[in-house]
């Protein structure tokens, strides 16, 4: 199984919107949302199943990336490393996953998948962390295949 978590872009600060669900992109955002779902579905299979937060940041990250996705609560803000694990129905999932969220769960989701602890790991905003599942002699193994963030593109 594929898992690729997405941090969604640089959103306005809390202040500026009344509820931390409705933050929106900024100006900056929305260009390292363009850039990164470019070169994501250079990238991804058409078979790739795409999950976002309810927050509005997340949907806009997600949308530019022009495919259909559904939306999970088990993404939200406040959600944990449990509930996005279960959400993209790790490691048994046969088609990719891609996970548009949030700190600080997708930086212990990372953490956790990878050296079996969460720790506070922190993925960069639009940055991109793609992980491989695969079985070798009977034992599950974590690939990192990828970490992408919009500068370098």
């Amino acid at each position: 199984m594929d898992l690729i978590l997405w941090r969604h872009a640089e959103a306005f600060e809390l202040g500026q919107a009344r509820d931390d669900l409705e933050r929106a992109l900024t100006p900056k955002g929305e260009r390292q949302a363009q850039r990164m779902a470019g070169w994501l579905n250079r990238q991804l299979p058409s078979s790739t199943r795409v999950l976002a937060s309810p927050a509005r940041r997340a949907q806009q990250t997600a949308a530019a990336l022009e495919r259909k996705f559904k939306t999970s609560s088990a993404l939200a803000p406040d959600a944990g490393v449990e509930a996005l694990l279960h959400a993209v129905r790790w490691p048994d999932a046969r088609e990719p996953v891609l996970v548009v969220g949030h700190q600080p769960a997708l930086g212990l989701a990372a953490a956790y998948l990878m050296s079996g602890q969460a720790q506070a790991w922190t993925l960069r905003k639009a940055g991109v962390w793609w992980l491989r599942a695969r079985e070798r002699e009977g034992a599950l193994q974590v690939v990192l295949q990828a970490v992408m963030t919009p500068e370098l593109l």
